[in-house]
């Protein structure tokens, strides 16, 4: 797939005033600091599309972005932020779940996780909470241009075999670098597949 077009349509804290209709929707979340604004900005090509900061937390509402008239790319906020404070997590996570559980246009769900660290307990235990509510997503590790081939792999299977402790199956798994334009084309071909099976059922 290429991405032809891609315009901001809305940002909001409230899942109820999302955009109606359905078109399929793919939201992008994970840590603070993962690369997701980078991430999303390398997949529509459009540098500013998305805020990138240097400042982990500054996602913090559900940002909508309509790819080709076709479909919603999703940018949520960022989970885990200490600096936020206890009130402000967790008016985050209320956002976060809100639109997660409630959200029936979500076609899927990218959870994005630094490719440089071993598995971390709180994308772990965010993972374990989508499976415990049937919520179908993906995993995009980021920031490959930062580590060696070697490195990055011994870190891909320690995070499958922690992964395999809790699932029967993995999830697809995404390899990227927003650096160097890693990924890019398996992901939107991924999604040009599922929106076409949409279409055909």
């Amino acid at each position: 797939m290429e991405i032809k077009d891609a315009k901001f349509v809305i940002s909001n804290t409230d899942v109820n005033k999302c955009p109606e209709g359905n078109i399929p929707e793919y939201a992008f979340i994970g840590r603070s600091n993962v690369g997701k604004s980078s991430l999303i900005n390398m997949l529509t090509s459009k540098k500013g599309l998305a805020m990138t900061s240097s400042m982990p937390g500054k996602t913090q509402l559900i940002n909508h972005f309509i790819i080709n008239d076709d479909w919603y790319m999703v940018d949520l906020p960022g989970y885990g932020y200490a600096q936020r404070g206890k009130a402000g997590r967790e008016n985050i996570r209320i956002i976060i779940e809100n639109y997660i559980l409630n959200r029936e246009q979500m076609t899927c769900l990218f959870v994005l996780i630094d490719s440089r660290h071993e598995p971390q307990k709180i994308d772990l235990e965010f993972m374990e909470w989508l499976g415990e509510h049937g919520i179908p997503f993906c995993i995009i590790f980021t920031k490959l241009d930062k580590l060696s081939k070697s490195a990055w792999n011994i870190n891909k299977e320690k995070y499958k075999n922690v992964l395999l402790e809790q699932w029967e199956e993995l999830p697809t798994i995404f390899e990227t670098s927003s650096e160097k334009q890693i990924g890019k084309k398996e992901i939107l071909d991924w999604i040009e597949n599922i929106n076409k099976e949409i279409r055909e059922n």
